[in-house]
């Protein structure tokens, strides 16, 4: 499976990990998964360290559809990416571009040590 995840409720936190190729299927399955666990506000540690990501244009539009869905449902805990391959910064910053971000910080990180650094800033969270 390209996405998994772990909830880790006392932290109010979801950890997820990218591996292979990564396509607009599978995070449509995170995104149902965090929908229907009420995990929206949750803080997330998004690792894509080790994923492909295979997007079309119109794929991006449709996340970023369906971001701007999820904008109506209100607050969203912070998101932190960590991502060291060009390929991988792209979609995430598209992503990011067409994501209404007003309710919810994000970054981009080299490392999961600095995500989980500025997560814990966010939100007090204590790894």
């Amino acid at each position: 499976m390209p996405v998994t995840w772990e909830v880790v409720h006392p932290q109010r936190l979801v950890m997820v990990r990218t591996q292979g190729v990564l396509r607009l299927k599978d995070l449509e399955q995170y995104f149902d998964a965090m929908i229907t666990n009420d995990l929206m506000l949750y803080a997330r540690l998004f690792d894509a360290t080790d994923c492909e990501p295979d997007f079309s244009d119109h794929d991006i539009l449709m996340l970023g559809a369906r971001m701007s869905a999820y904008a109506v449902l209100g607050k969203r805990g912070p998101l932190a990416f960590v991502a060291s391959r060009d390929a991988v910064r792209h979609v995430i910053a598209r992503y990011l571009n067409l994501s209404d971000n007003s309710v919810r910080p994000a970054a981009v990180f080299d490392s999961l040590r600095e995500a989980r650094a500025w997560l814990e800033q966010q939100r007090g969270i204590s790894f």
